[in-house]
């Protein structure tokens, strides 16, 4: 019993400690997506709640993120003429966040590689500041994202409210310069708020605020948009679907190494979907594991689900009760406190080891983070898993070659029993061995043609060893059908060595077997070399 209250305290600590810090997090961010306010506490609602209760992650925090503001902002600005639209997007990316994980292959979207991740999250940093440049001034948002921003700054800069100017200067300097020892009673993000708050409430008053914010329930939003809009809004929701799934499960991950647990990343899914599915329906910002919120639960004490009810819970009464505490809120103090969040999503772990990376994963860094900033998220993600995929089949390309051995068998090693294949050259070599080891994809198949089609073409006789190979997708298995074609073309004969029933399966699914002629599959080299024998034997005259 004393371990489950103090777990439960723990809890209920870790819940409220985490409330206190997503309060004002939750309000930039609705801001900041285009919805209002009023949808970043829904959001919070909605998929802190659901994602706890049924996610696969026991010490996780869900709401609403920087990387899914910025993709539902793009979505709203990009995608959506209405309300009704954006949300529908949300909802339909819970859908197939849900269906990922009852399709049992959670697991495969954690490896997204790294170089992706840390572009688009650096992107999404940099958007965050770049967008907060307006409010930070005292402007209304700029359409067009950060590339709108950079556009409208010189007029703003020109017509910019300093009342604002300064309330979002002393929330920055609040936010950065609050002591992390005192952070554990008095969470930087709350106490920057609130000084912000105070300076517009108090001297700066002439600075734009939140202004009113719905009391009570959320409403539920059930109309349907057109058949056409749902067909186009499959893309977005698809990419906003992964997008929230990677940014959750690499959260998971956190919280396991913290933890010293596993996460159920199916299930994650679908408790992530399930929260985002209600967050469309409440008209929510759509969320996904909170890395900063999680660690703040964990280090609060937050072990178990019961830490994220109590977060959405409390989240719930101050939309219920304590609404207009928020209304008097400048948004120059939700840009100061942002501004902060975007400098810390930003992947500084790597940029500052971005000299000693690898050429081709600094490539795919510097296309994600470009494309993220420039053009938008879902084409950043998009062209940055086919580069990743690109650059790491060349890696692939390279050591699957060098496990290819092709080498001339000498006649008087090879066929030392058999004079008659014995001449005066110590160095005559009728029989080639390709000898293939590990796996081969199409990373490396293409090349195999050119490199080993010359050497078919030397001998009078090829072995193909498969003895040390444990896998050949489809892609190398044609193209192993086309050296046994060359060595054909050229009057070769081959032989099969070797070949395991999950090769042979493959190659015989695809109908490659037959180009093998009767007998010349063996198991081991003694009865190669007996084959090769029969096969180079001189014709009688």
């Amino acid at each position: 019993m004393n371990d489950f209250l103090r777990s439960l305290r723990g809890d209920v600590f870790g819940g409220m400690t985490v409330a206190v810090v997503a309060l004002p997090v939750a309000l930039a961010f609705g801001v900041a997506s285009g919805l209002g306010a009023a949808a970043g506490m829904y959001g919070a609602i909605a998929s802190g709640f659901f994602a706890s209760v049924f996610g696969g992650t026991r010490s996780q925090i869900s709401g609403p993120t920087a990387p899914m503001t910025v993709a539902i902002a793009v979505i709203v600005t990009g995608y959506a003429t209405n309300l009704a639209e954006a949300l529908t997007v949300v909802t339909l990316a819970g859908v197939l966040q849900v269906l990922l994980g009852l399709s049992k292959i959670g697991r495969f979207v954690a490896y997204t590689p790294h170089v992706v991740v840390s572009g688009f999250m650096s992107g999404i940093g940099i958007i965050v500041v770049l967008i907060q440049t307006m409010p930070f001034l005292g402007a209304e948002s700029a359409e067009g994202g950060a590339v709108g921003a950079m556009r409208e700054l010189p007029s703003a800069i020109a017509n910019a409210n300093l009342s604002a100017l300064a309330i979002a200067a002393g929330t920055l300097a609040v936010a950065v310069l609050w002591p992390r020892r005192l952070g554990r009673v008095l969470p930087a993000p709350l106490v920057a708020l609130i000084a912000g708050t105070l300076l517009g409430v108090l001297w700066l008053n002439d600075a734009p605020v939140i202004g009113t914010i719905p009391s009570g329930l959320p409403e539920l939003h059930l109309s349907l948009p057109s058949v056409g809009f749902l067909l186009r809004a499959v893309e977005p929701a698809l990419i906003l679907g992964l997008l929230g799934a990677v940014d959750s499960l690499l959260t998971s991950l956190v919280a396991d190494s913290l933890t010293g647990t596993r996460h159920r990343p199916d299930r994650e899914l679908v408790g992530q979907g399930i929260g985002n599915v209600v967050a469309g329906l409440i008209g929510g910002v759509p969320g996904a594991g909170s890395p900063i919120l999680t660690v703040t639960n964990i280090r609060a004490g937050g072990r178990s689900q019961v830490s994220g009810a109590v977060y959405a819970l409390i989240m719930l009464a101050l939309v219920l009760g304590l609404g207009g505490l928020v209304e008097p809120i400048p948004h120059a103090a939700l840009a100061g406190i942002l501004a902060k969040i975007g400098w810390d999503v930003i992947d500084w772990r790597l940029i500052v080891r971005i000299h000693r990376i690898e050429r081709e994963h600094l490539v795919v860094m510097v296309i994600t983070l470009g494309l993220t900033v420039f053009v938008d998220l879902l084409t950043a993600v998009a062209i940055g898993l086919i580069a990743a995929g690109m650059a790491h089949g060349r890696q692939l390309e390279g050591l699957e070659l060098d496990s290819v051995v092709s080498v001339p068998m000498l006649d008087r090693t090879f066929f030392a029993d058999h004079p008659q294949f014995l001449t005066a050259d110590p160095y005559a070599a009728r029989l080639g061995m390709v000898a293939l080891r590990g796996s081969f994809t199409v990373a490396s198949s293409h090349k195999l043609v050119a490199v080993i089609g010359a050497d078919i073409k030397e001998h009078e006789a090829v072995v193909f060893d498969f003895s040390g190979a444990t896998y050949l997708d489809d892609s190398a298995a044609m193209v192993i059908e086309t050296l046994f074609d060359v060595a054909a073309k050229e009057r070769t004969p081959f032989i099969v060595l070797g070949l395991s029933a999950t090769l042979a399966h493959t190659l015989h699914a695809l109908n490659i077997l037959q180009r093998v002629p009767d007998g010349h599959l063996v198991e081991t080299l003694d009865e190669a070399r007996e084959l090769a024998v029969k096969l180079l034997a001189p014709a009688p005259p």
